[in-house]
């Protein structure tokens, strides 16, 4: 999945809205692109951007058309979740382009996203390796049944953060820990935390670790 047109995407998430919040874009040094779960929405994510938010960042929701990005669990064969997958991954990479129109470099651009929307990010970040302001993915890992023996690609030290419940009954602790693998391999610089008996959703130290990621896309 890249941005470029000849490898498009059209599928069933294109021409949903985008929402944002924060600093508009045209006056924004930083963006954040925000990923949903399933079943939620773009603006119940931009409700997160609200806890995180610093001058001069904006936010960007990609909205996922029936409020699902894919149909079955991230750990079914990748093509049991097509055309959802990749037509979520273009979504992102719409977001991000959006951003970069607007003369904000990649490298300050982080993705945030929750179950669903962690998965989908991960997976964009995976498939699309260079270097970005960050991932935080809160409760999901890559998708597939498999994951590759090999990511090829550089992240080139890109903060990664993957934070889930040592429990979470859509997770299993193992993909956590694969998915912190491959983007070590990646050259990301990873910080991985499981949480005793959290359930699925986000604690208040994930807020804090996302708080800070953000706040660093507009530090010099």
């Amino acid at each position: 999945m890249s941005t470029g047109s000849d490898d498009r995407v059209d599928g069933p998430h294109q021409g949903q809205p985008l929402r944002t919040a924060g600093t508009p874009l045209d006056e924004a040094e930083a963006a954040v692109v925000l990923t949903h779960g399933r079943g939620a929405t773009a603006q119940g994510m931009l409700q997160m951007a609200d806890e995180v938010h610093r001058e001069s960042v904006a936010f960007l929701a990609p909205q996922a058309a029936r409020r699902t990005w894919y149909p079955n669990s991230f750990l079914a064969p990748v093509a049991d979740n097509e055309p959802g997958r990749s037509s979520g991954l273009q979504a992102i990479s719409d977001a991000i382009a959006e951003a970069d129109d607007a003369g904000i470099p990649t490298e300050r651009v982080m993705l945030i996203g929750f179950s669903q929307g962690a998965c989908l990010a991960s997976e964009f970040l995976a498939r699309n390796p260079r270097r970005y302001g960050g991932l935080a993915a809160l409760s999901g890992g890559l998708i597939g049944e498999d994951l590759d023996d090999e990511y090829p690609g550089d992240l080139e030290g890109t903060p990664v953060f993957l934070g889930c419940s040592d429990v979470d009954p859509h997770i299993p602790e193992e993909r956590v820990h694969d998915t912190a693998d491959a983007f070590e391999s990646m050259d990301a610089d990873v910080t991985e935390r499981l949480y005793e008996g959290m359930g699925h959703g986000i604690n208040e130290d994930e807020m804090a670790v996302v708080s800070e990621m953000v706040a660093a896309l507009v530090e010099d």
